[in-house]
């Protein structure tokens, strides 16, 4: 008995020191790795880095990062920062795989944003893989002005949006009322086949429906290695993510080489007007450029959409004072609508107000772009801190929007404050305005920086208005016709790579009314 609590008490002593060896290992090896990245800037500039912590070797701080997006709290990440060295919008950290400074205040974000020249794209190995390095993420100032004049009036112009609406109404009426039928749904994967659709259609219109499902199917894995750590090996996401561009650019590709063989046919979609439009010299986009555009277009016109037109369907369903004034509103569209005209406008879009400010509360609360990536091309000095050169930055977009110095009861749906009331000669208007919307913003825009959904700078997203227009399409005719009847309305929600229920969220499509227009 002696001999067996002897055992135990030496095994007791050998693991505290394990313990205890383990622990100053972690200490001294997040020391040196702290040292390894700062010695090199020399001792003034490290002094004048900002407070922060560089994690562990390796791993920096993406254990905590993923933790925190993984439990379900993904503002304890920043919130961490903020409660260690206080508010000061500003801090030194390690972020896949590079020393980097986290930019989490809207005067900071602004600075930033606002200088193309001495801070650049900076984004993720594994994105500017997967995007494609000649899209707009990997190129820097006259090539990205140059390709930016280009593609602008192909996607976001008066013309290009006016020909656009007609499918998208088409498409989701008929979508609709395919959905009520179905019974139980998973409404966000419905949702991303129908965003996916009307995008390939914009982008490939004469391709046939088959080729179109396989590609949302390949588009699915690269998705999912956007943000992932660029491990490619056999079962990481980035691996399949790897595999999943390449099965899309030879799709692509040889779409290209078939259109480039029928010069004389009738332009029907955007590939088709970024295959002739010519920059000031003449020049026009080669095959490269125009994959890489079009796979960036693919993520931001197929994820964003869907996933915003999710959570701005929910929140309204869910606070039904809202959804009555969003209502009146599109009844009010309707009722005005000539008798001569067949379905919606650009012109009955921009009368949409109310439901704008759904669309931007929504994109505000979702956060579907919560941080964007930079690199500094010199020293930069911001409020007597470094940012030094060749160093990345993080704008945390989600930390603007969540901070309640910035936006008042931050975590809470409120479409009225972003106005103080929206008084005009239109019967609906007169219910949206209600003693709480006073407590927020007195009818002021939202300063500089505030506001970063679709970025900003000349770098804000170019399609921006395509999906709203495509938003705004789908949630005019559910309020008129339709509502969701979520079967999980508890369901947790899982926030990488984007905000989603773990059901996707599962639920019934009811059609209540019959009226035409």
């Amino acid at each position: 008995m002696t001999e067996l609590w002897g055992f135990l008490m030496a095994m007791e002593v050998v693991v505290v020191v394990v313990v205890v060896v383990l622990m100053l290992l972690l200490f001294f090896g997040k020391m040196m790795h702290e040292w390894w990245h700062e010695s090199k800037l020399g001792p003034h500039r490290r002094r004048s880095l900002p407070p922060g912590d560089m994690g562990f070797p390796f791993i920096g701080n993406m254990w905590s990062f993923l933790h925190a997006f993984k439990s379900h709290h993904p503002d304890s990440f920043i919130a961490s920062f903020v409660s260690r060295f206080d508010r000061i919008g500003i801090y030194k950290a390690f972020m896949f795989g590079s020393p980097t400074i986290l930019v989490t205040t809207p005067e900071i974000c602004k600075i930033v944003l606002m200088d193309d020249e001495r801070f650049i794209p900076g984004w993720p190995k594994s994105t500017c893989e997967l995007i494609g390095k000649r899209s707009f993420v990997g190129i820097i100032h006259e090539e990205h002005k140059r390709l930016r004049r280009l593609t602008s009036k192909p996607i976001n112009g008066h013309e290009a949006l006016s020909s656009y609406l007609k499918f998208i109404e088409e498409t989701v009426i008929s979508t609709l009322d395919q959905w009520s039928s179905m019974g139980q749904i998973q409404f966000l994967t419905e949702l991303r086949k129908l965003t996916f659709k009307i995008i390939m259609h914009i982008f490939v219109s004469s391709e046939s429906e088959s080729m179109m499902e396989a590609m949302e199917r390949v588009y699915t894995d690269l998705n999912y290695g956007m943000r992932a750590m660029a491990i490619n090996l056999p079962g990481f996401a980035y691996h399949r993510a790897l595999k999943a561009r390449k099965k899309l650019v030879a799709v692509l590709k040889s779409i290209i080489e078939k259109r480039r063989g029928k010069q004389d046919s009738e332009k029907k979609d955007m590939m088709d007007a970024l295959m002739e439009v010519e920059d000031e010299n003449r020049k026009k986009l080669d095959d490269e450029e125009i994959i890489d555009i079009l796979i960036m277009y693919l993520n931001a016109g197929h994820e964003s959409s869907g996933h915003i037109t999710m959570w701005a369907t929910v929140f309204l369903q869910e606070h039904q004072e809202y959804l009555q004034i969003a209502k009146l509103e599109q009844e009010q569209i309707r009722k005005n609508i000539p008798q001569t005209q067949q379905g919606l406008t650009l012109k009955e879009y921009r009368q949409m107000e109310y439901l704008s400010k759904v669309i931007d509360e929504t994109l505000r609360i979702v956060n579907i772009s919560f941080v964007a990536f930079r690199q500094a091309t010199t020293d930069v000095m911001i409020q007597d801190y470094i940012i030094p050169k060749d160093w990345k930055v993080q704008l945390w977009y989600r930390n603007v929007h969540m901070d309640p110095e910035v936006y008042p009861d931050p975590k809470a749906f409120k479409p009225s404050r972003w106005n103080v009331c929206y008084a005009t000669t239109s019967s609906f208007n007169s219910l949206s305005c209600s003693s709480e919307s006073m407590n927020y913003f007195q009818g002021l825009a939202p300063k500089a920086g505030t506001f970063l959904p679709f970025g900003g700078g000349s770098r804000l997203c170019p399609g921006n208005d395509l999906a709203k227009l495509e938003i705004s399409i789908f949630l005019h005719y559910f309020l008129l016709d339709y509502k969701l009847e979520r079967l999980n309305p508890q369901c947790p929600v899982r926030y990488l790579p984007h905000p989603r229920p773990t059901d996707n969220c599962l639920a019934k499509i009811t059609k209540f009314s019959s009226i035409s227009m």
